[in-house]
């Protein structure tokens, strides 16, 4: 018998490491593990408070089409009905909140437009895209197509 264990004393140490790493990695999962984390799922509970309680910056489409009806129906009988305002025009919460105090700044067109428009092959064929640089020869987006309702 004696014999045959006569190795044993290697795996009584392996076993020993073994256990002893699993309780340092206890240990520390202990300390850097948030203690709201895993409460509703795989995420920080507490997460939630912290978004909640930053301040808001979009104000939403509803808040624009209340004021600028005339682009809102350019808007809506375009290609870009689904485009949300604030896409390109940006935050605008403090705009709705004193019209006077923030006045929204109009967009670098070319740079806005391409963000969408400039030929991908990932882009679905369907999908309206041009080659800004061979596109326009230079000219804004804008001095050819209305960017509410950008039909020719």
């Amino acid at each position: 018998m004696q014999h045959r264990y006569r190795h044993a004393s290697h795996l009584v140490r392996l076993a020993a490491a073994v256990a002893a790493g699993f309780v340092v990695f206890l240990i520390v999962q202990h300390f850097l593990v948030p203690p709201t984390f895993g409460r509703y799922g795989h995420y920080r509970a507490a997460s939630v408070e912290e978004v909640a309680a930053r301040p808001i910056h979009f104000a939403g489409q509803g808040a624009c089409v209340e004021c600028h009806t005339d682009e809102a129906q350019a808007r809506a009988a375009g290609k870009h009905a689904h485009v949300a305002c604030e896409a390109c025009h940006g935050a605008q919460a403090a705009h709705v909140e004193d019209a006077s105090a923030s006045k929204p700044q109009l967009p670098a067109v070319v740079p806005l437009c391409s963000r969408c428009h400039e030929a991908d092959a990932a882009k679905p064929r369907t999908f309206p895209q041009v080659k800004t640089v061979e596109h326009s020869g230079g000219a804004a987006c804008d001095s050819c197509h209305q960017p509410h309702n950008p039909k020719l």
